[in-house]
């Protein structure tokens, strides 16, 4: 190449990668060492005959079998980055419909571990055999220890934030007055013959409580449009339930309801507790929710659902409507996921809104700043223009 201009002979050398067509292509160029092997393998998943999953042609060399899709693993694990092997993974999976040998320790071990296959396995845990389950709980636990190592600082920064600007007083006691927020809150007192500041207004924090400050409980759908979420959710539970401030539950529910709370020391535990891909029962989930509750101005109760109800939707909104009237601050989260914006049943979204409930959808990285908003005493409306302002999908 000169002057950033690509060659002639490499423009075809590309196409001919992209094409995949031999000698037919039309673009004359044959491939030769490495970009052979590089097209064999791409061609092994993304010709029209592998996509069938027969195994014929170039799709041969990705059989269903282990040995060879091992092999295959090792070839664009050479050839590839990292985010580009795991979308490989991902489509080898869907379009060859290879379910059958993720049961397999062998493979498990070949495979670069994402939250694409966390939820996979999680998806058919109740079919791993014993042989399978200690490697993939190893998959597991790797990708949720990456999640929380990205995700763990912030939301306890978040929590701490919330719970510190909650213990503020406006009548401190001398030693206890924040005397920096007690200036910047009398600036307008500023007297300039005197050089000084009249404190009309003071600003402190009250005494440290030993007490637990809040109740967090996640109500999490686990059916099999929420996978992600569940992941996600997981995650954030056993953060949060390591913050002695906190009293954190973790509910998990379909058409009945699974209290997770008892695992809050290993997300791995959890997810290998859920069973993706029930029916919904919202109103049930709600109504054992409320049971949970036993100090309702202090609680948050953070449910995330794509709000497509196959229970009684009048109890849904019924048992809602009561968790608010309680005093709890309700936020229903229609997804928790890196897409942020999700399908979901926009006339209870509605519905659930005009109840009192924040609904709206958030990424994993928003959900700190989110969930800190809440414990800050923001609820409903309130919440949901906070989070219109901080460019969070409200409905």
């Amino acid at each position: 190449m000169t002057g950033g201009r690509v060659s002639e002979q490499e423009r075809l050398r590309r196409w001919r990668l992209v094409l995949g067509g031999g000698e037919a292509d039309g673009t004359g160029s044959e491939l030769r060492g490495d970009d052979r092997r590089i097209d064999v393998a791409l061609g092994a998943l993304y010709d029209r005959t592998a996509s069938r999953g027969r195994g014929a042609g170039k799709a041969a060399g990705l059989a269903r079998s282990a040995p060879s899709v091992a092999r295959w693993l090792g070839d664009i694990r050479r050839y590839f980055p990292t985010p580009v092997v795991q979308v490989l993974q991902r489509d080898a999976v869907d379009r060859l419909d290879l379910h059958q040998l993720l049961l397999e320790p062998e493979l498990l071990g070949e495979l670069q571990p994402d939250l694409h296959l966390v939820t996979l396995l999680v998806e058919l845990n109740r079919a791993l055999p014993d042989e399978t389950r200690s490697t993939a709980r190893q998959v597991v636990a790797t990708v949720l220890g990456e999640l929380e190592a990205r995700l763990a600082d912030r939301t306890r920064q978040a929590v701490h934030g919330a719970l510190a600007r909650g213990r503020r007083t406006a009548r401190p006691r001398p030693a206890d007055i924040d005397w920096s927020r007690t200036i910047q809150r009398n600036l307008r007192h500023w007297l300039p013959d005197q050089h000084t500041v009249v404190p009309e207004t003071l600003v402190g924090f009250g005494r440290h409580q030993r007490s637990l400050a809040r109740d967090v409980i996640v109500a999490v759908d686990q059916s099999g449009s929420m996978a992600s979420s569940v992941v996600y959710a997981s995650v954030f539970a056993c953060v949060l339930a390591r913050l002695p401030a906190l009293r954190t539950s973790l509910v998990a529910f379909d058409t009945a309801v699974a209290d997770l709370s008892a695992l809050l020391d290993d997300p791995v535990d959890i997810l290998f507790g859920v069973q993706l891909g029930g029916g919904t029962d919202i109103g049930g989930a709600l109504g054992y929710c409320r049971r949970l509750v036993t100090r309702p101005h202090d609680t948050v109760l953070v449910m995330i659902s794509d709000l497509f109800e196959g229970g009684n939707v009048t109890a849904m909104r019924t048992r809602l409507a009561e968790l608010v009237r309680d005093g709890v601050t309700v936020v229903v989260l229609l997804s928790l996921s890196d897409e942020g914006a999700p399908a979901y049943d926009h006339h209870e979204a509605a519905t659930l809104r005009g109840l009192g409930a924040a609904v709206l959808a958030c990424t994993p990285a928003e959900f700190p700043e989110l969930l800190g908003a809440a414990l800050d005493g923001r609820a409903g409306a309130d919440l949901a223009r906070w989070a219109a302002e901080h460019g969070l999908t409200t409905t």
